[in-house]
């Protein structure tokens, strides 16, 4: 019995030792790399621009337009009574206020530009991170962290970073989705002919 229970006890410190012995496995990447090298995300960061100049220009012809209307006022005053004067005022800051309320709706906490980024960027953010997830587990990562974020990184090693490992992975994955369309447009087009 004590020598079972010796044998029970050395099997344990061995487990023990051995498990100890294994080192936590860290990698990172930097996701503002990854999106750059990312040809989808180029896009519609392109698409996104093109919609914030456009809503800037929209804004920038109201102030115009506000402007104008000041100035028309400013010119007309010594004719109207003042009763008109009190109306076109109030219809100017009406305008005025139109405008704060369409610079909050463009730009605002929860604006266009800032739900228009998220529906544009979060899929591929999500792919990126589908695929992250897919090598921590293949490489046997126990942390991946994201060098860009607020995460502080004091030193790295390179051979740690699998950032052109998941742009890599993402390339491929779209290369092989375009050759799926394109395969698939090819058999849409036989077909018809054929019809």
């Amino acid at each position: 019995m004590l020598k079972r229970n010796l044998y029970k006890l050395i099997f344990l410190f061995v487990c023990i030792a051995t498990f100890a012995q294994k080192g936590t496995r860290v990698g990172y990447m930097d996701m503002n790399v990854i999106l750059e090298n990312i040809s989808e995300y180029n896009k519609a960061n392109d698409l996104l621009d093109k919609n914030i100049e456009n809503w800037k220009k929209e804004i920038e012809l109201k102030k115009v337009q506000l402007r104008q209307y000041e100035e028309q006022l400013n010119i007309e005053r010594i004719l109207l009574t003042p009763e008109l004067i009190k109306d076109r005022e109030v219809e100017i800051q009406i305008f005025a206020s139109e405008i704060i309320s369409l610079q909050e709706k463009r730009f605002g906490p929860k604006g266009d530009m800032i739900v228009q980024r998220s529906k544009l960027i979060q899929p591929l953010q999500d792919q990126v991170l589908s695929v992250v997830k897919q090598i921590a587990e293949e490489k046997k990562y126990d942390f991946i962290f994201d060098r860009s974020s607020s995460l502080t990184m004091l030193y790295s090693a390179k051979n740690y970073d699998i950032s052109d490992l998941v742009i890599k992975r993402i390339n491929r994955q779209q290369r092989i989705q375009n050759r799926k369309d394109q395969i698939e447009k090819l058999k849409s087009k036989s077909s018809s002919l054929n019809n």
